[in-house]
């Protein structure tokens, strides 16, 4: 193996600076914190806010949100994995060529199976594409609409379908759902705020010509694939082969392509091949022990697909069996145990293994913020993890 040790000490001070989680390493805005660790997972909304107010220097979830739908910095998209991440306008577009538009294709594939199989036209092709022109045009005349409205403006939008037909879970769905997805893969339609507060899931939905400049710019796949991988090295470097293919969620041949044209230096992790990007080989200098309370589905907790180096043995505490991680305590570079918010609002933490005095205090000031951050709100993360069921239970 060639190229120089790694230390397990070097790659957490790189995490911590990198994923402004350090002192002195806070970021100005959500969109430089989003930008800079490619992403926030955006699957629940709640942690997309807590993940960016985690790596602000200043800030409340007010802020955050104005970002995201006042100035339209940010948005909510389809993406790695199949899985929704909140980007800032430029990564969207790379974003869209690297990961979303393949995945739009195969939904579409598989949707219009679905609409031929329930019957729903003779042409499924034809009926699908009458029905999205029917909502782009409803949304034009609106600028902004719920799902709910849309429907009404296009009844056909409540076409219901069989789902999971013969299995113990089938179930009627209108095609709602699958309509709007597929217009926003395929980069039609944006997400927009969401009804009621910065905890909700359901958003209005805008043209992509609501976005600043009028939509995303057009990236060639291979270019937007080599790009994607160099922000992500950037950011979470040095990593494995396998790390990426896990992240990007790309067949292996994509991940060579994209990692040849890179051409990335192999550096030794504890007998493990790692990469580095060839201008980012310097040793990272140490960091400040720091302390933060993250919410689930955390892009750093979330990062790697070879996690023990940050994780140690509290995998089985904080990840459910789908391997979705809940909330997570760090100090110095590690996962150290987990917290939840309980019906009164306390922030109740526990920590998995003995961390001192002067990090007990700084976890503590840690969960402070996050409880004034949250205020009145309560938060229940989509993805319930042992720990976190645990915890939130009333004291």
């Amino acid at each position: 193996m060639g190229g120089r040790h790694v230390s397990v000490a070097e790659r957490r001070a790189r995490l911590g600076r990198r994923h402004h989680l350090a002192p002195g390493a806070r970021a100005a805005t959500a969109a430089e914190a989003a930008g800079d660790l490619v992403g926030l997972h955006g699957t629940d909304p709640a942690s997309v806010v807590l993940a960016a107010l985690a790596r602000l220097r200043a800030g409340d979830p007010a802020a955050v949100e104005r970002e995201m739908y006042g100035q339209r910095a940010l948005v909510r998209m389809l993406g790695m994995r199949r899985t929704v991440f909140v980007v800032p306008l430029d990564l969207a577009a790379v974003v869209q060529a690297a990961c979303t538009l393949a995945i739009a294709a195969r939904e579409r594939r598989a949707f219009l199976r679905l609409l031929s199989e329930a019957g729903v036209a003779a042409d499924a092709e034809a009926w699908l594409a009458d029905v999205e022109a029917g909502v782009l045009r409803a949304l034009a005349a609106r600028g902004e609409a719920t799902a709910v409205e849309l429907a009404a403006a296009e009844p056909r939008l409540r076409t219901s379908i069989l789902m999971a037909a013969g299995k113990p879970y089938e179930a009627r769905q209108n095609v709602t759902t699958r309509v709007l997805f597929q217009l926003s893969a395929e980069g039609h339609i944006v997400r927009g705020r969401p009804l009621g507060s910065w905890t909700s899931s359901q958003v209005r939905w805008a043209p992509i010509s609501a976005l600043p400049g009028g939509g995303l710019a057009e990236w060639p796949v291979g270019a937007a694939q080599v790009e994607l991988v160099r922000r992500w090295l950037r950011a979470y470097g040095p990593a494995t082969v396998a790390d990426v293919k896990w992240w990007t969620g790309w067949p292996a041949g994509e991940v060579r392509a994209a990692l040849a044209r890179l051409a990335p230096v192999e550096v030794d992790l504890d007998g493990t091949a790692g990469l580095l990007l060839p201008d980012d080989v310097a040793p990272e200098p140490p960091v400040k022990p720091w302390a933060a309370l993250l919410p689930a589905l955390d892009p750093t907790a979330m990062g790697w697909s070879q996690r023990a180096w940050y994780l140690g043995e509290h995998a089985a505490a904080l990840f459910d069996r789908s391997g979705n991680v809940g909330p997570t305590v760090w100090w110095a570079g590690r996962i150290v145990g987990g917290w939840a918010q309980r019906p009164d609002g306390e922030v109740a933490v526990r920590l998995l293994e003995d961390v001192g005095a002067d990090a007990r205090g700084a976890v503590a000031d840690a969960a402070d913020r996050v409880r004034a951050h949250l205020g009145d709100v309560r938060v229940t993360p989509r993805f319930r993890t042992p720990l976190e069921r645990e915890l939130s239970a009333p004291g």
